[in-house]
């Protein structure tokens, strides 16, 4: 999942502020200067990294300045929580009188006092805002939660006071009505796209209609807020004590030992499970206590309904308050917009032609599952907690294919620099260099500057891989500077993974799931670090929702093509590569269980589409009752497989800027499933194809139309065969 603090922050899809401080004019050194500023710098960063270590009391509050590490790289070993507050009051001030400074210009509006001025605002809001942004998801406490608290009415109110504005958006109205006399493409993007999020963001309501739009976007954001610290609470309570070990058969001695660290991490006695944040929980793939399964999948999939549960339905209800407000049936004809898909009636269109046939496909792998119970003895019915454990029997009869057979070959640090990183190498030329002199968030942190082909230094990586009490579930990437050539920043992103972290001293063996997330995350990085564009509202990854997961999904295949997996998959213990009969399996068994996966998913997209298709003034009172009947109406109803997500846990539906947008993963699959089956057509792992993928698509960010950029790229729209096909739903 791709995260954005503007979006986590005010709700906006406007990201009116820019990190970096401003340049006078670019300068792209050749590779050979590029080393030498390179020593240069690294001896100046050692430095600074000394300097980093006076009293804190010396420095002072870092957020207020720009970082003196490389690529202005946070200085997270001296940044506080007491910095937060008063970081943030000094960036609204100083964004509000650049605001200011702006809207009174006595000179006529244009391009470059009005669109490029606000391009160069708000640098200390923005650096504070990535920062605290970054702490409330990876390292959220009380503390933490009580400043969000006291955050969000005021982020709300300040992108409200600048939105609203009539005297700045008539401004505005003048160059986006003279936007056409622009000779740069681009300029004239960046004009539509302001234009565009202030007219969304109200202003051209009346005086009445704006403090309406004012009281319910403070409603929003209280509530989302509410729901997702309610999240965080739900991984600390919502978990399950084992006292007896014997219940746990089926789970590895390290698995076990895992559990028995929690536990005693958590003042507790015995074996403590926790939950991540889908329906579906890793273990029941191999626990035999199929009483304990059940109680795993039942706490799974009812957390937060008390909690939850009536900010559910107060959320659905204010967005399609709040749609109609600004003039559209509901929030899902709101947010579509300005999205790919522009009309819900096309998301639904999709979703609905795709669930019959993968229903059908989920039935045919359920009678597989209930005729390996059977013979087994087992005279039950197959229910959800069973799937996961009796599909993995099913597997490995099928393709004689175990789930503990293949993780010894997927040991955390060789997938990471044999696969990943070799990988990007073949296809783009990059190369990772470890650096461990930059401060990190958390001791578990890794970072890597990321050189160019030529030899210059590109961006920097971080990565967070290890589940801990305070880090929001899933996995996700974030950009923690922002490419632009306007203000020079280069770019410093990072991958949030949530790996169960082994027991001190055992090694980090990986799912098959958790390496194609790797790749999947390191797909948003890639998109992220290759961007060229000016602009920094237009750079990175700041696309359409239903674009911006296409290079993460097309990023997957790369973990299991022949090449890459051989250079990778090797076992921990002896270094011996996988065998090439195993590596067989592994490919065959690749549409294996897509049945349960496509609709699992379906029923989240299209549970997100239906509440927010609801009209104004339409009353839900039952959050399950709703549920069943969406899930029935369109015909993906399936006792044994429920939802990935239910409502009361929906992150990205309800505060993770995704509402009336989960369908954007099935979407940008489409687009994912057709690029790799014209690179898998036209030569595979080559820098040719990775350079032509980079340069059309990758670098753009959201500087022309998204589309056009596919179609340079691919020379034709994408059709949805290959997605068909990859996810196993025909021959």
């Amino acid at each position: 999942m791709h995260k954005t603090f503007i979006a986590t922050a005010i709700g906006a899809a406007l990201v009116l502020s820019a990190c970096g401080e401003q340049k006078t004019a670019e300068t792209k050194p050749n590779a050979s200067e590029a080393v030498k500023q390179l020593a240069a710098q690294a001896s100046q960063i050692s430095g600074a990294a000394k300097d980093t270590q006076k009293d804190k009391k010396e420095v002072g509050n870092v957020l207020l300045k720009p970082s003196p590490l490389t690529f202005q790289a946070p200085q997270y070993d001296l940044i506080t929580k007491a910095d937060f507050i008063p970081a943030f009051k000094a960036g609204i001030k100083e964004h509000s009188d650049e605001i200011a400074a702006i809207e009174n210009n006595p000179e006529a509006p244009t391009f470059a006092n009005t669109i490029v001025a606000m391009e160069k605002t708000g640098a200390i809001l923005d650096r504070t805002s990535r920062a605290f942004f970054q702490y409330s998801g990876l390292l959220a406490d009380d503390e933490v939660q009580k400043i969000e608290e006291q955050v969000m009415p005021m982020l709300t109110e300040h992108s409200d006071n600048i939105y609203m504005d009539p005297k700045l958006f008539a401004r505005v109205k003048a160059v986006y009505e003279a936007k056409d006399k622009l000779t740069d493409k681009v300029d004239q993007r960046l004009v539509q796209h302001y234009y565009d999020d202030f007219v969304r963001a109200g202003a051209q309501l009346n005086d009445q209609d704006k403090a309406q739009l004012r009281d319910l976007n403070g409603q929003l954001s209280k509530l989302a807020t509410e729901f997702s610290q309610n999240i965080l609470k739900s991984f600390k309570d919502d978990t399950i004590l084992v006292t007896d070990k014997a219940e746990l058969k089926g789970l590895s001695d390290d698995e076990i030992d895992g559990l028995a660290a929690a536990a005693k991490k958590a003042g507790k006695e015995g074996y403590l499970i926790s939950l991540v944040n889908t329906t579906r929980q890793p273990l029941l793939m191999h626990l035999d206590n199929r009483e304990l399964r059940q109680k795993i999948w039942e706490t799974s999939a009812n957390r937060a309904q008390s909690t939850n549960g009536p900010i559910v339905l107060k959320l659905a209800e204010l967005r399609a308050e709040k749609a109609k407000l600004l003039g559209y049936d509901t929030w899902a004809d709101y947010v579509l917009a300005n999205q790919m898909a522009g009309k819900p009636a096309a998301v639904f269109s999709m979703l609905d032609n795709l669930a019959p046939k993968a229903v059908d496909k989920a039935k045919k792998e359920a009678a597989d599952i209930q005729q390996e119970i059977k013979a087994e003895g087992g005279n039950f019915e197959l229910k959800p907690w069973d799937w996961n454990y009796y599909a993995e029997k099913v597997r490995k009869a099928k393709y004689d294919l175990d789930e503990a057979q293949i993780k010894p070959y997927f040991e955390f640090n060789r997938v990471l620099n044999d696969g990943l990183f070799f990988a990007m190498n073949k296809l783009y030329g990059i190369t990772f260099k470890p650096r461990t002199d930059l401060p990190v968030w958390q001791e578990d942190v890794k970072v890597w500057q990321v050189f160019d082909k030529d030899g210059s230094p590109l961006a920097l990586f971080y990565l967070d891989p290890y589940a801990r009490v305070g880090k929001n579930g899933g996995a996700w990437m974030d950009e923690i500077v922002t490419q632009n050539y306007l203000l020079d920043g280069k770019p410093v992103v990072y991958n949030a993974l949530n790996i169960p972290k082994p027991a001190a001293g055992q090694p980090t063996l990986l799912t098959f799931d958790e390496v194609v997330t790797m790749f999947h995350e390191f797909g948003h990085a890639a998109h992220g670090i290759f961007s060229k564009v000016k602009y920094p509202s237009l750079a990175g990854t700041s696309t359409a929702r239903d674009f911006v997961e296409f290079p993460s999904q097309f990023n997957e295949d790369w973990a299991i093509n022949p090449e890459v997996l051989a250079n990778y998959a090797k076992n921990y213990k002896t270094g011996e590569p996988i065998p090439a009969d195993l590596l067989k399996k592994i490919r065959d068994a690749a549409t294996f269980n897509q049945g349960f996966n496509t609709v699992e998913y379906l029923g989240a997209a299209l549970l997100d589409m239906d509440w927010h298709s609801i009209k104004a003034g339409t009353k839900i009172t039952d959050v399950n009752a709703f549920e069943k009947a969406s899930l029935e109406k369109h015909g993906i109803y399936y006792a044994p497989i429920m939802p990935r997500y239910r409502s009361c846990y929906f992150s990205h539906a309800f505060a993770g800027g995704y509402s009336a947008g989960y369908y954007a993963y099935l979407w940008t699959e489409v687009f994912a499933a057709d690029a790799f089956t014209y690179m898998k057509d036209n030569g595979g792992l080559t820098r040719a194809n990775g350079d032509k993928f980079r340069e059309n698509v990758l670098s753009k960010g959201n500087s022309q139309d998204l589309m056009q950029d596919y179609i340079n790229f691919r020379g034709q729209k994408p059709t949805i065969d290959a997605l068909l096909k990859r996810r196993g739903l025909v021959e």
